[in-house]
């Protein structure tokens, strides 16, 4: 399947695993990457040495190409790039920021980059930043979000009329018919994550697994616009949220609500409750936990097999 994105990373589909904050450590990069995708490190949710341990280990289970996803709003960034330069990582993708702040760095030491945007204007931006390639990501998506609440099929088509470099569709995409769809529309590849944190490579909690494959159409939300929009799985904490916005909620209560450490708590360690648990709107389609090597195959196989219908 050789084009742009293939040809860009070196790998045999143009299918990546969203780097996601408690989901994405090295067993399921690593597993992706065999497979033929892309595997992403998720750095948001690592300290600094942790992130070093995980790309170690991302380089001892594969000899494929594989990257890692560094949020720009990062405390320590400055650490996360340097760990990221000296061990040699040779593609990173970029969200949640200003993508000039550390392109042309990141650039420079050969690293190939692209960043995560949720609007045509920021497309643009980031071209202009200098980037590889760009990930434009509908509000169905799972996690962080935009707040401009495009859909995917409405965004992907706009961002490919006004952009020169590689674009990658995210959001709402967890089948081969998704991914034939939204490269009909334009995508170069596709980048997919909630598909990938119910495998058992994935380093988050069992029971948020178990709750992603139970979930049903209308199961998650995008919520929080005033602090980070986000979608969540509908549990005690998003009650909780919502109760609070029935009263009228200023930025400093849902920040007080919100807390720290509220999505290890729900993806990492398991709390279905008080966690945040962040998942995507296709979560209505992922029906079992099925080894990552197997998600790949069965996207690429019926990308492959789908034919358009006879008018």
């Amino acid at each position: 399947m050789l084009n742009r994105i293939t040809a860009l990373f070196d790998i045999e589909y143009p299918l990546i695993q969203a780097g996601m904050v408690w989901n994405s450590g090295w067993e399921l990069a690593s597993a992706v990457s065999n497979a033929g995708g892309l595997g992403l490190l998720g750095a948001g949710s690592m300290y600094p040495e942790v992130l070093r341990e995980h790309i170690q280990k991302c380089k001892a289970a594969t000899i494929k190409p594989f990257g890692v996803n560094v949020p720009l709003l990062y405390p320590d960034i400055d650490k996360l790039m340097q760990i990221i330069i000296e061990e040699g990582v040779q593609i990173v993708f970029t969200s949640a920021g200003n993508p000039k702040t550390w392109t042309s760095h990141l650039k420079e030491h050969g690293i190939k980059v692209v960043h995560v945007v949720s609007s045509v204007k920021f497309a643009l931006k980031a071209q202009e930043a200098g980037v590889d390639a760009v990930v434009a990501e509908g509000f169905e998506a799972g996690g962080h979000n935009g707040r401009e609440e495009t859909t995917t099929f409405t965004l992907i088509p706009m961002v490919k009329e006004q952009l020169d470099i590689p674009l990658i569709a995210a959001g709402g995409i967890a089948t081969g018919k998704g991914m034939l769809a939204a490269m009909i529309l334009g995508a170069d590849g596709v980048q997919i994550g909630s598909r990938f944190v119910a495998t058992p490579e994935a380093s988050s909690h069992q029971a948020f697994k178990d709750l992603v494959v139970e979930a049903k159409e209308g199961a998650t939300e995008l919520t929080l616009k005033e602090l980070a929009p986000v979608r969540l799985l509908k549990n005690k904490f998003y009650t909780d949220v919502k109760r609070l916005y029935e009263t009228t909620a200023t930025k400093e209560q849902l920040s007080a609500l919100l807390g720290r450490g509220r999505a290890k708590k729900g993806m990492f360690e398991g709390d279905l409750e008080e966690g945040e648990l962040e998942i995507g709107q296709i979560a209505g389609l992922i029906h079992e936990i099925k080894p990552a090597a197997a998600v790949v195959d069965e996207i690429i196989s019926e990308f492959q097999a789908t034919k358009l219908p006879e008018l």
